[in-house]
This record gives C-alpha cells, sequence and structure tokens, in this order.
C-alpha cells in the first residue's frame, strides 16, 4: 500500500468505528435490542474483513464490505421505524 491507500484505509476504518459505534450506543440507549444486534453484526463483519486486508483478499473484503453496509441500513431502519 502507498501513503494514500493507507491515508483512506485509515480513515474508513475510524469513520465506520464512530457510526458504528454510535449506532450500538443508540440501541443500547433507546433500548432497541435489533438495532444493537444489527450494529453489532455489523462491527463483527468490518472486524473480520481487516483479516482480509493483512491477508490481501479483496474479493472476500469486498464481500464483508457489503454485509456491513447491509447491517448498517438494517440498524438505521430498526431505529427509525
Amino acid at each position: 500500500m502507498d501513503h494514500f491507500e493507507q491515508l483512506g484505509f485509515a480513515i474508513m476504518v475510524i469513520f465506520g468505528a464512530i457510526i458504528i459505534t454510535s449506532l450500538m450506543a443508540v440501541g443500547i440507549a433507546w433500548n432497541d435490542k435489533p438495532a444493537f444486534l444489527f450494529a453489532l453484526g455489523a462491527a463483527t463483519s468490518v472486524w473480520t474483513s481487516s483479516f482480509a486486508v493483512v491477508f490481501d483478499r479483496p474479493r472476500i473484503f469486498g464481500a464483508f464490505l457489503i454485509i456491513s453496509i447491509v447491517l448498517i441500513g438494517l440498524s438505521i431502519t430498526a431505529i427509525v421505524s
């Protein structure tokens, strides 16, 4: 990875962690169990995708990234509805 890829990945991880942590906190504060569990699933899939980056598996990384995006959307939908 060159410098810009590392910076982009760091920004993605930091802001992704902030968003997922915020969704988990809202799920706990509002006693919304499905929202919390979807956010927890998103956090777990993002954590798992880091191993795909380490082992240079871009397709697996993309799959886990799509899974986490879907779970974040489900968490937001559970909070709103």
